[in-house]
């Protein structure tokens, strides 16, 4: 089999990217079992500097050889680090894509560097309008044959959240963190919360709260019902390493799962 049968147009005839970049990893925690569920990998600069320093140079051209380097480097870090739980990895979906031969690169990473393909969670953010929603159902659907758990990010945020809810099925959402802030203090936010969970609970999915930042929030949305958490309150990304859960109430002794 040659290299081109294998290979995707986008695989063969992407450039080089003309800017390089590092991962920073988050915890996200699941209470009801008092584990580390997952460290999701985000980008940041060479120089630890945020996420817009990064996508600042990503355009349609690069996006798609973005998004094939954001999982090698993913992988190759989670690996050195030891990562003992799942890996959540972001992809673009508007990104040229044919999922069953440019998984490849995901797949030799992790035999590459040796991480186990069952460990690794994929997010696509519904932030960014989905032009094919039929293309990223194929997507979805081919990772899910593989094994590999998924996850619609930033639901609440974006162009169609319950359209994306409706058509993809992926094993879990995440509340965008704008439904999250100041829930404590907000009706209407604890309203649409509620019900996103018992939907959720009805689908049989999943959903984590992002964006955590205070004591109050997180028992507002335990009360509410969610189980999975991420943000600042529970820990800030670590910078090409695994930041310790804070030592708050409630949030002692964690362990990956």
């Amino acid at each position: 089999m040659t290299a081109s049968s294998t290979q995707c147009e986008a695989c063969r005839d992407a450039q080089p990217l003309a800017f390089d970049f590092t991962m920073a990893f988050q915890p996200i925690i699941r209470l009801s079992t008092h584990s580390i569920y997952a460290y999701e990998a985000l980008a940041r600069g060479k120089d630890g500097s945020g996420a817009g320093s990064v996508f600042k140079h990503v355009n349609a051209e690069n996006q798609y050889q973005f998004d094939q380097t954001c999982r090698i480097k993913a992988v190759k870090l989670a690996a050195e680090l030891s990562i003992p739980c799942y890996l959540s990895i972001n992809f673009m979906p508007n990104a040229v894509y044919e999922p069953e031969r440019c998984i490849r690169t995901t797949l030799k990473a992790a035999n590459d560097y040796n991480f186990p393909l069952e460990r690794i969670l994929f997010e696509f953010t519904e932030g960014e309008e989905v032009l094919d929603y039929s293309h990223i159902q194929r997507i979805i659907r081919y990772y899910r044959s593989q094994g590999f758990l998924t996850a619609i990010d930033d639901f609440g945020a974006g162009y169609s959240g319950l359209t994306a809810l409706a058509s993809i099925n992926t094993h879990m959402i995440k509340l965008d963190m704008a439904l999250v802030r100041d829930i404590d203090t907000d009706v209407t936010k604890q309203t649409i919360v509620r019900h996103s969970v018992a939907m959720c609970h009805e689908l049989s999915r999943q959903i984590i709260a992002e964006g955590v930042e205070t004591e109050a929030e997180l028992q507002c949305l335990i009360d509410l019902g969610v189980d999975f958490f991420q943000g600042y309150y529970i820990a800030k990304p670590g910078f090409e390493s695994l930041p310790p859960i804070n030592q708050v109430p409630g949030l002692e002794a964690f362990h990956c799962q």
